[in-house]
C-alpha cells in the first residue's frame, strides 16, 4: 500500500503540491476486493489499496478511504473528482461503492463518474490484438466484452460458452487473443492459443486511469445486465 518508485520519482520532480493538481479518488467494490486509488487527475495514482474482501464492504470503505488519503498526504478538500465501477459484479459491492461515491460527491459538490468493470479490466491487457474480458455471472454464463486494439469491439453482454467462442471467431480475425478476468481459465478451451490473465479484481492503476478519463454524464448507476438475485425490501414490495 505504498506509492510505487515511479510515483515517488514523479513527486520529487514535481515542484507543485498534489492539491494544486486536483485529486481524483477512485473506488472499486465490484469483484473480490476493495480497491482504492488516490492521485492527481493528470498523472499516476500516488496511493493504491487493493484489499481482498468477500464481505464487509459497508463497514470497511470509509476507514480505507481515510487511510488512503492519509497515506497519500492529501485531504478530502483536495478531491475534485470521485468515481467508482458500476459493474457488472457483486450486487452488494456495487451498491455500497456507488452509494458512497454519490454521497461523497453530493456533500462536497464535486464531479462523480462511473466506469464499467469490464472496461477497467481491459485496461490491464495488451493494447494490440483481441482482448476478451469476462466475469462469471452464474452457471455457464459470463459477463463479456471484447476489445480489439484497445477499442471496444462489442457492447457488454451476458453470454454462454458457445456464444463467447462464436464472438471470438467472428471478431478475432486471426489476431492474438488475451482472456482477462477472475475465472477466465475456464474459457481457455474456447481459444487454446490465447494468453490468460487471471485477475481477481481490477488494478488500482487501471481504475485511476479510467476514472480520471471518464466523461461526465448522469449520476452513475449499477450496471447489472440481468435481474439481480438479491433485491431490496422496497423492490420486493413493489413487485407484490
Amino acid at each position: 500500500m505504498k506509492a510505487s518508485p515511479a510515483c515517488r520519482d514523479w513527486l520529487l520532480r514535481t515542484p507543485v503540491r498534489l492539491s494544486d493538481l486536483g485529486i481524483c479518488l477512485s473506488i472499486d467494490l465490484s469483484l473480490g476486493a476493495c480497491v482504492i486509488a488516490v492521485g492527481p487527475r493528470s498523472a499516476a495514482p500516488v496511493q493504491v489499496i487493493e484489499l481482498p474482501m468477500a464481505r464487509g464492504h459497508q463497514e470497511q470503505i470509509a476507514p480505507l478511504v481515510q487511510q488512503a488519503l492519509f497515506d497519500a498526504q492529501t485531504k478530502m478538500a483536495d478531491i475534485t473528482r470521485i468515481g467508482a465501477t458500476v459493474g457488472p459484479g457483486s450486487f452488494t459491492g456495487l451498491r455500497v461503492g456507488l452509494a458512497f461515491v454519490r454521497a461523497f460527491a453530493m456533500a462536497r459538490g464535486i464531479e462523480c463518474v462511473g466506469v464499467s468493470t469490464l472496461e477497467v479490466l481491459a485496461a490491464d491487457a495488451p493494447s494490440k490484438g483481441l482482448v476478451v474480458t469476462a466475469i462469471r455471472s452464474r452457471s455457464d454464463l459470463f459477463y463479456v466484452q471484447l476489445y480489439r486494439d484497445g477499442t471496444p469491439a462489442t457492447a457488454p453482454d451476458v453470454l454462454g460458452r458457445d456464444e463467447i467462442a462464436a464472438r471470438i471467431m467472428e471478431i478475432g480475425g486471426g489476431d492474438l487473443v488475451t482472456l482477462i478476468g477472475p475465472e477466465v481459465g475456464e474459457l481457455l478451451d474456447l481459444a487454446p492459443a490465447a494468453t490468460t490473465l487471471v485477475r481477481t479484481h481490477v488494478s488500482g492503476l487501471a481504475l485511476h486511469r479510467k476514472v480520471t478519463a471518464a466523461t461526465m454524464g448522469a449520476k452513475p448507476r449499477p450496471l447489472y445486465m440481468r435481474a439481480p438475485d438479491a433485491r431490496t425490501l422496497a423492490e420486493r414490495q413493489a413487485d407484490g
